[in-house]
């Protein structure tokens, strides 16, 4: 092991005797970025649409293909897992769903979902920190799964970020050398220690064989979330979502990788699975008809899912505002009709057992009153 990769490791939990957030419940946590715009129409596909397959042309998913949960909407083919999920009542999904954001710029949109402002870098820190600093912090941590700590996680409460490596794994034989090498320095010792301990939870991954495998990274993910002192809160960060051409192959295998990640996650958590609470949603939609490249352009109306043991599922959640042209905003976009504020809010306020009327001017200090969602978990 060189120096660079031991100190990138060992600064994964630089500060061991820092204590992090601890929710007054064994509930985990976990929120799911789809960087690049996520294109929910051929997510979940709402194949009863009369405007649905004119709109979207070639790229319109067949309903014979698509894996139909009740008479109106359909998970894409890739979703086998999650189609599994909600089937056993873990998983509901959102449609027409958008942060207040209403332009089309990446950066711009995940500064609005991360920051939990009305308007781009309108707020300084990130939701997911300012919910920490409402949680009794006892000990439990939040952690990052990304190779530096993301916008919805910055803030006051420090929080760790954790990235496999893409080196090849070091032998045993250096790792015991390097454990004598600094066993008498209380600094290095300490860090070190913190390395191997995050190595430990990861289950060994850190070689480069296993980086793209979304399975084993959801299998890693919940070897730190299932621990009994391990972290409570979490984000994992996926990109590639960005599908301006050639989307019908690219938008199968994205998916088909987000299924495997939640296999994984479900797996790997065993019976924490049972208080689990996973959230996946993205910056911004797509454009309802597609462009000249065989992909679709920057949008607005997205869907988002809500997956874990702890979710009371089987449900998709749509208040629809139809595809024809006339209920387009814009003329090109799914109109929202949800507001992602409101979901997230309302997770997080039954996952930790507060009140969403005082959490939600927390976590979104310049959003207005926002309609309430149905009631999300489990009793």
């Amino acid at each position: 092991m060189d120096r660079r990769r031991f100190l990138g490791s060992a600064a994964l939990l630089a500060a061991p005797r820092i204590l992090f957030a601890k929710a007054a419940t064994e509930r985990r946590f976990v929120f799911i970025i789809q960087r690049g715009a996520a294109d929910g129409l051929n997510t979940l596909i709402p194949y009863a649409d009369p405007a649905y397959a004119s709109a979207r042309g070639a790229l319109a998913i067949d309903p014979a293909s698509a894996l139909k949960l009740d008479g109106s909407f359909a998970l894409h083919p890739s979703l086998g897992h999650l189609r599994t999920l909600y089937a056993a009542g873990q998983a509901t999904l959102f449609h027409a769903v958008a942060s207040p954001y209403r332009d089309r710029s990446h950066f711009d949109g995940q500064n609005v979902l991360e920051t939990g402002g009305s308007a781009p870098y309108q707020v300084k820190d990130g939701w997911m920190n300012r919910l920490l600093g409402v949680l009794p912090r006892e000990g439990k941590e939040a952690i990052a799964f990304s190779p530096a700590v993301p916008m919805a996680f910055r803030g006051a409460v420090p929080v760790t970020s954790y990235a496999p490596s893409a080196l090849p794994q070091a032998n045993e034989d250096l790792m015991v050398r390097v454990e004598q090498l600094y066993a008498q320095d209380g600094q290095l010792h300490a860090l070190w220690s913190s390395a191997l301990e995050a190595r430990g939870m990861a289950g060994g991954m850190g070689g480069g064989a296993n980086r793209q495998d979304a399975g084993a990274l959801g299998r890693m993910a919940a070897g730190f979330l299932g621990r009994a002192d391990g972290p409570r809160i979490a984000m994992i960060e996926t990109s590639g979502w960005d599908t301006h051409s050639g989307q019908a192959a690219r938008l199968a295998a994205q998916l088909r990788s987000l299924d495997h990640m939640l296999a994984g996650l479900q797996e790997g958590l065993g019976p924490v699975w049972e208080q689990t609470v996973v959230l996946v949603a993205t910056e911004f939609g797509r454009t309802v008809a597609a462009n000249g490249t065989g992909g679709t352009d920057h949008g607005t109306g997205a869907m988002a899912m809500l997956v874990g043991g702890a979710v009371e599922g089987g449900r998709t959640v749509a208040d629809w505002p139809g595809l024809s042209s006339a209920h387009l905003l814009d003329g090109r976009d799914l109109k929202p009709t949800l507001a992602l504020d409101a979901l997230i809010t309302a997770a997080c306020a039954e996952s930790f057992a507060l009140e969403p009327e005082r959490l939600s001017p927390v976590l979104f200090p310049h959003g207005g009153k926002r309609p309430l969602v149905p009631r999300l978990l489990r009793s």
